[in-house]
This record gives structure tokens, sequence and C-alpha cells, in this order.
């Protein structure tokens, strides 16, 4: 058996792997059912699709964030009800850059599932390097035998981020768009602003103008300069709600980066709390 792909797999692979399981995790958040739509236009020959809000997601409580974890046991029996196996490679994608694939990826690794990874390019890619396509729904197939072992990631809790307010045992890593980290704008979001003290990477950053990740190389060198003196393992990764985030923790770990942590409530759930400080604008530049 050859080594599984554990961060990002290229077109051409796949195209040549055998007995993959295969996952389109499409979606829009101004839309959210756009996503499904297009898996129903199209999709890579034997994809099932699951629904960031649906599948990928607990429900919302108004103080847990927009895309709260779901329960780990629950979510191991709901793949393997859908047929993955243990050890089975699965590869997720998307058609927006891994900013939702990479959501998937990190849970898998939460389930300890090492055999993961995310179509490098997505759709596009898959589609640019002459991937055929379809449009019917595969058959159900029968359970697989996929369950739950140690976690390969960590997650922390709000309280572990308000307490490093305290400590600064680690360095928070925010992936949203500039602007929004700023709180110039905020348009998903009632409070717009950052956790004081968090620095912002902007997902988008780890990808080149057609839509794949940078080089190993390149993402060790950025990451490094951004990080300064942390180490990878005191990293913090958060977002929005819990999924671009994940596409940071992605780049690190395909850098070679590994071991930072999540917090999937993310800005969704810090500024549900009004006791929780916020703070806005850019960082001063370096002298």
């Amino acid at each position: 058996m050859s080594a599984p792909y554990t961060t990002l797999i290229s077109a051409s692979d796949l195209a040549a792997l055998k007995g993959a399981f295969i996952v389109d995790c499409s979606h829009d958040l101004a839309q959210p059912e756009a996503g499904q739509f297009a898996y129903e236009q199209a999709h890579i020959p034997g994809a099932i699709f699951l629904h960031l809000d649906r599948d990928l997601s607990a429900p919302k409580t108004g103080r847990n964030g927009r895309h709260p974890l779901p329960d780990p046991d629950a979510f191991a029996a709901r793949l393997a009800q859908l047929g993955l196996c243990r050890d089975q490679q699965v590869v997720a994608y998307d058609r927006a850059g891994g900013s939702f694939a990479g959501r998937l990826w990190w849970m898998l690794r939460w389930l300890g599932h090492d055999a993961a990874a995310v179509l490098d390019g997505g759709w596009q890619a898959w589609m640019a390097a002459g991937g055929v396509s379809e449009s019917a729904v595969p058959a159900a197939r029968a359970p697989g035998d996929f369950g739950r072992r140690p976690a390969r990631v960590g997650a922390v809790p709000a309280r572990d981020v308000l307490d490093n307010l305290r400590s600064g045992k680690h360095l928070i890593l925010d992936a949203r768009a500039p602007e929004r980290y700023a709180g110039e704008i905020e348009p998903i979001d009632p409070v717009g602003g950052h956790i004081p003290g968090a620095k912002n990477r902007f997902f988008q950053t780890n990808l080149q103008p057609d839509g794949t990740f940078k080089s190993r190389e390149q993402l060790r060198e950025e990451f490094t300069a951004l990080l300064e003196d942390w180490d990878p393992r005191d990293v913090i990764h958060h977002c929005g709600s819990g999924v671009t985030g994940c596409h940071n923790l992605l780049a690190m770990t395909h850098a070679g980066m590994d071991g930072s942590l999540l917090y999937p409530g993310s800005w969704s759930e810090w500024c549900a709390d009004p006791s929780n400080p916020v703070a806005t604008g850019h960082p001063p530049a370096k002298a």
C-alpha cells in the first residue's frame, strides 16, 4: 500500500488514485445551497457531497459560533455510514481554493484519520487537467468500518483564548480578510474587529493566482517570518467560524510546520459574548 496523501493531492495524482473516498465540500457563505446545487450539476465521479452547515457543523445556539463542531463520535459514525473505511484515502475538494475542503481535512485529523488530503486547486484544477465529471449522485455504499482514533490535531475553547490574553503563551493567527480583522467592515458577524494581540494571515495568501497552494518552501518561508520566534505548536488559529482557519493549518502542515491548534468557535463565538475584549485597526508596522 502506498503512503497516504496527508495534506494536498494534485489533480493528476487523484486521477491515477484508486479507491479514494472523494468528498465535494463546495459552499458559499452568502448562498448556503449554492455548493450542493453546483455538485448536482457536475462533480468528480464517485464523489459524495457534505454540506458545511448540515454535515460538518453542529446546531447553532447563538453563543457557540456560526459553524460549531459536531460531536466527534457522531460524525465518525456518519462517515462510516456513508461507506468510509479505516485507513481509506479521503480527498476533499471545493470550488473556493480549499477554503471549505480544509475544514473536512482538519476534522478527519481531529478524528485521528491521517489519510486525508485536499485537492490542490479544487474543482477548477480537476477540470483544467482534463478530468471527467458526472451529475448522477452515486449509489449508497455499504457501511464502512471507519472509527474514531486519538486526535492528530488539537482544539481549544474560548476560555483558553481568553486566558491567553493574560498568559501570552500562544500566538493567535486570524485567517480573515484584513479589513474584517481591522474592523473596517463586517459583512457577516454583528461585531467587527479582532481578538486583542492576534496577528492576521488572510487564508487566500496561501494560494497562487491559479488557486493552487504555494510551494512548501514558500509557505514555510512566509509562516516562519510571520511567527518570528514562535513554535508552530504554540499557535492558535481562528477565523470567522472555524472554517478558513483550517486553511492556514493545512498550509502550515504542508510546509512541515505541524502541531498548531484551532479555536473552532472563532470570531463568531468570541464576539457573541459582550464581555470579551475586542481590538480594531492594524498593528503598527515594524521600524
